[in-house]
């Protein structure tokens, strides 16, 4: 089980516009084959911050994923991201809490 989690940072007043332009990579990862989750959400305190959190059956599924899209044409425009604090982790057990 691999999980990706952590934030990105955008300028004030642009994570509603991040978070639109992004949208339908959520959708696309959530229907690809060894996602167990996918998710990039505002930060409830912090108008810069997003919040990112994704579980994968394996590294071959992330990759997958992550080398079949392309930008469409006429794909809302996506705002820099300032700054980001994501890592990969490795499962190597799962338990019920």
């Amino acid at each position: 089980m691999i999980i990706v989690a952590g934030h990105l940072r955008v300028a004030e007043g642009e994570r509603d516009q991040y978070l639109e332009a992004v949208a339908e990579v959520t959708a696309q990862a959530r229907q690809a084959p060894g996602c167990h989750d996918f998710v990039q959400s505002a930060d409830p305190l912090d108008p810069e911050r997003i919040v990112i959190y994704e579980r994968w059956e394996s590294d071959e599924a992330l990759l997958a994923f992550r080398t079949s899209g392309s930008e469409e044409p006429g794909s809302p425009a996506v705002p820099d991201v300032l700054d980001a604090d994501v890592s990969k982790y490795r499962i190597s057990a799962v338990e019920s809490p």
